[in-house]
Parts: C-alpha cells; structure tokens; sequence
C-alpha cells in the first residue's frame, strides 16, 4: 500500500482535466506524495484512465461522473477519504458546481482540501456541515498569521549547494511538472536533490519545503522564499535544490519570476517553454514574448545563466518534439529537452557537471 501523508483522496476536476485550468489536478494524477489518489471526478472523461488521458501512460487512477458514482464505484477499500479541489482557474475562484460537490463530500464525512482563493472557512454553511460531520477543511492559499512568516535576512548566502530556479515563458506551461522530473531524475542518478515549492499544488504533492507565493503578503514574500530554500539546504545537505516558477516574468495576469531570482539566488535558471503558444495563456491579444527576449529579460535582470530550456509539447505530435527542441537549440544556443516525454537523464548530467 501507498504510504502518504493524508491518505486516499479524490481529485475534482469537474470538465477542466486536459486543459490548463485543471493543472492543480494534473499535478496529483502525476506524483504526490501527500494523497493516494483513488480516482479525478470530470465529466468530459468518464470511463477513461486519467494518466492515458493527461500523458499517453495508463497510471490506473479512473474518471467518474460525480462524486456519488465515484464512492459507489471505489468501493470500501478504495473509499476516499478526502476530497480535493483540482482546479486552477484564472483568479483561482470556486465555480458554483465545485461547490456543490464540496457539500455533498462534507455530507459523505469527507475531508476537503482546496487550493483556490475563494476561502472555504468564510463558508458558513459548509463550516456548520463539516463540523456537524467531524470533516477537515483546509484552504491551502489561506495566509499564514504574520507572527509565522520570515523577513528577508540575507542567510540565503550561506546556501552552498547548487540551486535551480525552473522559470517559464508563461503561466500554467509546466515549471512545477518538470522540476519534480528533474528532482526524482536527480535522486535515481545518486543525487541528494530536493524541491522547493512555491504555489499550492507543490504543497499538495507533498513539498517539504514549500510558501505559496501568490497569497503571501508582499513584504514577506522574499522572506519566504529564502526561508524555505534555506530550510531545505539546512536539514537535507542536498547536492542541488530546484525552486518552483511561478507565472513569467512578462505575463500580464502573473508576473512572476523577479522574487525568485531576488530572494532565492540561483546559480543557474531552466526555462520552461510551449513553442505551439502565440499568445499569453488566457489573455488573447497579448503576444508571447519570443524566447531569445524571455531569456535575455532573465539573464539581464539576475545576472544568471539560462542553461537549458525545457520543452512543454502541447499542441504538437511526437514526431515534431525532436525537431522543436532542435530548433530552440539552433535559436538560442541552448541544449533542449522534452523531460514529460523523454525522462530528465541528459539534463540531470548537465547538472551534474555544475554541482558545486
């Protein structure tokens, strides 16, 4: 059996699996080490093996119709006990439907964990109904008390293993998918690599080392981030730590990026990027930064070194993933590599000639 943190779980994904809105639900159906997942609710892809959907890799996890098929269909040994909100929509808000699914997990006796911004402790109808039933809920975003987050301190200078900053060229293009690639890649190869997180689905796959950036008070921000890369290289002695993305560093909703390289000082930076992408995701009519412009924003703004970029294939066929990567090669000068399709192994030796 699974040894997990929180135990058996059902992801909700409610007909935004397969699309950029459901990546929370994407993340869990790849790896988490928090939830054993029994199965995705989404009604677009009933019947169907969620990792054969996502990646072309049968991974077992089933689609049901709603949560009542779901808990008829699973069974004793397979009943969830917890109920995850899989969504991640622009503005991180809970559609009606996902509430409705929260009231009846809470009147099934289930624990419910959500990422979105719309916090579900201000619910008093469903705060009444889960303690009526004894049930657990979480608000992942919710901000920590301020007595709890850290300031800036500058200790993040003493950090002397190698650190990776994973950035993309846009929001929801698989920064936190490749990091944890390349961090199991790393381990397989004999490394002791560890991954800090920085949004709330990192935390639900079991991060040990994790802040959600974009619910964190700004002035606490940097803090954070060195707080928890400094964590992670206090405690584990690890070889090298990859620091989670967040949004781009031009994206007009989410701008992200800056803080990372500021707080978390990176050596190097890989750079996440979906050549089939003409336009910031979400956001018609704003042109996507070309790559040479993204990679010369980074490097100007940090002084780092983009060392490889990483391929997100949506949109293409196997078959134009080698010349894709080749052709970002021939743009930029770097090495390119498809880790989702292709596993992480000639990036990990890479790494491995910079690990300090």
């Amino acid at each position: 059996m699974k040894q997990t943190i929180d135990g058996k779980a059902i992801v909700y994904a409610g007909g935004m699996f397969n699309t950029p809105e459901g990546k929370t639900a994407h993340g869990l159906v790849r790896f988490t080490q928090r939830y054993d997942v029994m199965g995705v609710i989404d009604p677009v892809y009933v019947g169907k093996d969620a990792g054969q959907v996502l990646d072309g890799r049968a991974n077992h996890i089933p689609i049901f119709e709603d949560l009542k098929t779901a808990m008829a269909e699973l069974g004793p040994e397979k009943t969830p006990r917890t109920l995850i909100i899989g969504l991640a929509p622009d503005g991180g808000r809970l559609p009606p439907e996902a509430r409705q699914t929260i009231q009846k997990a809470l009147e099934m006796g289930l624990n419910v964990d959500s990422g979105l911004h719309d916090f579900l402790y201000k619910d008093k109808g469903l705060m009444a109904m889960a303690q009526k039933h004894n049930c657990r809920v979480r608000d992942i975003r919710r901000t920590p008390d301020r007595d709890d987050l850290h300031f800036f301190t500058g200790k993040i200078e003493e950090v002397d293993c190698l650190k990776i900053a994973v950035l993309g060229t846009d929001s929801a293009i698989g920064k936190r998918t490749t990091a944890w690639i390349i961090v199991h890649g790393a381990i397989r190869a004999g490394l002791k690599a560890e991954m800090v997180g920085t949004g709330q689905t990192a935390w639900m796959q079991g991060a040990k080392y994790s802040m959600i950036m974009d619910s964190c008070i700004n002035d606490y921000v940097s803090g954070e981030i060195e707080h928890a890369v400094h964590e992670a290289w206090k405690n584990e002695s690890p070889d090298l730590i990859l620091i989670e993305g967040q949004g781009s560093l031009m994206n007009p909703a989410y701008p992200g990026g800056f803080e990372i390289l500021a707080a978390g000082r990176p050596d190097f930076v890989i750079l996440q990027h979906a050549p089939m992408r003409e336009e910031y995701d979400g956001f018609p009519g704003y042109k996507l930064h070309s790559l040479p412009e993204q990679i010369n924003a980074i490097q100007t703004i940090s002084g780092k070194k983009v060392i490889a970029v990483t391929l997100n294939h949506e949109r293409m066929e196997k078959d134009g993933i080698v010349p894709a990567c080749e052709k970002i090669t021939k743009e930029t000068g770097l090495p390119a590599f498809d880790v989702l399709e292709s596993g992480a192994d000639e990036l990990i030796r890479l790494l491995e000639l910079r690990i300090k």
